[in-house]
């Protein structure tokens, strides 16, 4: 009997993924609810299980191909009936007699299991794979038990980058001296996530009358509060204290006083929110990603930390999912990990405002009439001026500004 292995339902208005990688072979036993199949949306990476065990029969649906939700992508044979399948016939030739020892065939040598066999990847290292256009069998693991990591694939992606052009014929070469050193190039198919997301951002400029206003922030009290309740803070609440709890509070201060700043422009008519739900801006291995932390302004700052260290994991581990990324009516995108001191974000539509934060840097600022040293960081706050007038803005990041600086604020809600 054969199992349909179908494309599962994507998520809402999602109707069409592409196949990104089959992570079975044909003829390869699988397990029910083993991952066998991974898709991309224009949103996340998705895998698809097993619906039942038994062996891997032909496929539909190649890798790079798009299929519609509900569309068939493989069949699964009963484990026996595929045994029976390809059973060899019995044999029915004379026996052979024994050869001499110097005819004897040499003995069998055991084939060892390339480090990169695709059942053993991680979801992670399956999405770098994909994005690199690496054969994992041909790449040597360095983690655990010689498994393969997602670092093993970045390096021989570098080093495939590096590697000299293949030697041409003499009557195609070109002249000598035309030519210095490698001048290779690589063609990469973008990925649906990186497609869409291509659209989104193009779409955000050409759709809404986008604006950015700038403050810089004393970070001396927040940074004070970190390093005297760190410890604590993480043997209680089990994760660390970070600066996206603090931001994201101060936003919601400021997104309460400014409704607009959390409202969104649907058709002719502007939808305001009572509740935050913030997107925060993520990498991951095939592309940003927003997943939301919903009802902020009902969250401590350990609910906040906890559900943002959750969502990094999942993001490098391609997990992911649609539910994760729905919604939000606000986003914080923290490009000061990545050591910016500067940048103007884009928004999220429909959202219509994001925060961008910097790295921090010790910068001379005058205090009481004195030259003092102070942990500094530039913010900015991108929005859709269709909706947010200049003083709304400026306000609207003036607030989040002073919430940083007095972190007070944030405790007794002004």
């Amino acid at each position: 009997m054969s199992i349909e292995v179908k494309v599962p339902t994507l998520g809402e208005s999602v109707s069409e993924a592409t196949v990104g990688q089959w992570l079975k072979k044909p003829g390869e036993a699988v397990a029910l609810d083993e991952p066998i199949v991974s898709l991309e949306t224009d949103k996340v990476a998705v895998e698809v299980p097993a619906p039942a065990a038994g062996v891997l029969g032909a496929l539909v649906a190649n890798e790079g191909d798009t299929v519609n939700v509900g569309a068939l992508l493989a069949l699964i044979e009963d484990s026996v009936a595929a045994a029976g399948a390809q059973a060899p016939a019995p044999r029915t030739e004379a026996p052979v007699p024994p050869a001499s020892a110097s005819e004897a065939p040499a003995a069998p040598i055991a084939a060892a299991a390339p480090s990169g066999d695709a059942a053993a990847l991680s979801p992670a290292v399956r999405r770098a794979v994909l994005e690199y256009g690496i054969d994992p069998s041909t790449v040597k693991g360095t983690g655990k038990d010689g498994r393969l990591t997602k670092e093993d694939v970045m390096a021989a992606a570098a080093a495939k980058q590096a590697s000299p052009a293949p030697a041409v014929s003499a009557p195609a070469a070109a002249p000598a001296a035309a030519i210095s050193g490698g001048r290779n190039e690589e063609r990469v198919k973008m990925t649906r996530l990186r497609q869409t997301i291509a659209k989104r951002l193009k779409s955000a400029q050409e759709t809404a009358a986008l604006l950015t206003t700038f403050n810089d922030v004393d970070m001396s009290a927040v940074m004070e509060a970190r390093a005297k309740y760190k410890d604590v803070f993480e043997k209680k609440h089990g994760v660390k204290l970070g600066l996206m709890s603090f931001f994201a509070k101060a936003s919601v201060l400021a997104l309460k006083d400014i409704p607009s700043v959390n409202a969104q422009i649907q058709g002719d008519e502007i939808v305001y929110f009572d509740y935050v739900d913030i997107s925060v801006a993520v990498s991951a291995p095939n592309g940003l990603v927003v997943p939301v932390v919903r009802d902020v302004d009902k969250l401590s700052f350990a609910d906040i930390e906890k559900s943002i260290a959750n969502y990094g994991k999942a993001a490098r581990d391609g997990t992911l999912t649609m539910a994760d990324m729905a919604g939000g009516t606000f986003t914080i995108s923290n490009g000061g990990v990545f050591g910016g001191l500067m940048s103007t974000p884009i928004i999220n539509p429909p959202q219509s405002a994001v925060l961008g934060l910097h790295r921090i840097e010790d910068r001379p600022v005058v205090r009481n009439g004195e030259i003092v040293v102070r942990p500094m960081m530039y913010i900015a706050l991108s929005y859709d001026h269709r909706i947010i007038d200049g003083r709304e803005a400026v306000t609207a990041l003036k607030t989040i500004k002073e919430a940083i600086e007095d972190p007070t604020r944030l405790l007794i809600d002004l």
